[in-house]
């Protein structure tokens, strides 16, 4: 161990953004089981690597006992008394036992074990990393498809997105750049386990607030999302502000704010409509864009019994139904559509 193995360390915690601590503490422990292991000893010890110059020695501990039954492990009362008057039964003395010939043994043996705490560290450092990020936005590039699902790359750790998270009718190929949801990070002895979502309606809240300022800074709030992906969303959203259009911040420009976040999600149809506190009107709101006659509430079935125009009737259902099925995922309320006169 030489000033050239403090300078590998370094160099080794510099590139890989792992704690010195983390890497001397392996060393110790590698050291330990290579002396064990090549020494055939059944001694308790440590070992210590100095920090500043990289010389190592071994201790073994003994126990401080009346009556010496394995010298290996003990020391007498007597014995122990000789160094240090104050040594009581029960205590533990240390007695330096580096071999000779330690080194090179050292070497050879606690490389691998080296290397294996040196990719724990980095593992937990990504897991932390990404663990944080839990119910963020992530930008990733498709590595490979198979049957059951995608595995994509995130930079520093790979990630899956599973079939059942993918959005329908969607393909994917290899180099593919695109926007994921992080589901859930989980911790496993190969390394952190990344779960992504293209089809969780909090992709599409993410994606508004990464697309329109007002929400960002907080002069509009989103308030709720119902959404059937990759082919029909609804977007509620009301102005905190005073003279803030919710609305048109969300649409944007001539639609691009709304148009961007419908072409990341492979074309799927954002509507936006205003929230409102009074049910009735919120209802005929989610139900854009059909116009609405009238709307009563009965609050103990949680059901909005709706009347429109004959003509709107088909446009207020929507195609299968979808029109009415997710204004009535995005107020809550049950929604019963009758045409006038009916």
């Amino acid at each position: 161990m030489t000033s050239e193995f403090i300078r590998a360390i370094e160099d080794v915690a510099r590139e890989k953004g792992i704690e010195r601590t983390v890497l001397f503490e392996a060393i110790e422990a590698a050291l330990i089981s290579a002396y064990r292991r090549n020494f055939a000893s059944a001694q308790n010890v440590r070992v210590e690597v100095d920090r500043q110059s990289g010389e190592f020695r071994v201790f073994a501990l003994l126990a401080v006992v009346d009556e010496v039954t394995d010298p290996r492990t003990q020391v007498s009362l007597t014995e122990a008394r000789e160094e240090d008057p104050r040594a009581a039964v029960g205590d533990t003395r240390e007695h330096e036992v580096t071999p000779r010939d330690f080194g090179r043994i050292a070497a050879q043996t606690a490389k691998q074990v080296v290397m294996q705490r040196i990719r724990e560290a980095e593992r937990g450092i990504i897991y932390e990393e990404f663990q944080s990020r839990e119910g963020d936005v992530v930008s990733a590039v498709v590595s490979r498809v198979e049957p059951r699902f995608a595995v994509c790359d995130l930079g520093r750790a790979e990630a899956i997105l599973p079939l059942s998270e993918q959005i329908p009718g969607e393909n994917y190929v290899p180099g593919q750049r695109m926007r994921c949801y992080v589901l859930e990070v989980k911790r496993t002895p190969k390394g952190p386990q990344v779960m992504l979502s293209r089809t969780h309606p909090a992709l599409l809240k993410r994606l508004f607030e990464l697309e329109v300022p007002e929400l960002h800074d907080g002069s509009v709030e989103l308030k709720a999302i119902a959404r059937e992906p990759g082919s029909r969303s609804k977007v509620a959203v009301w102005a905190r502000v005073d003279g803030v259009d919710p609305q048109g911040a969300c649409i944007g420009p001539k639609g691009a704010r709304v148009h961007a976040i419908g072409n990341e999600l492979r074309g799927e149809k954002v509507d936006i409509v205003r929230y409102s506190q009074d049910p009735e009107e919120f209802v005929a709101n989610a139900l854009a864009p059909a116009k609405v006659t009238r709307v009563s509430i009965e609050e103990e079935t949680r059901t909005a019994r709706v009347i429109v125009p004959e003509y709107q009737l088909s446009l207020a259902i929507g195609k299968e139904g979808q029109n009415a099925r997710l204004a009535a995922r995005l107020t809550g309320y049950k929604i019963d559509i009758k045409a006038e006169g009916a």
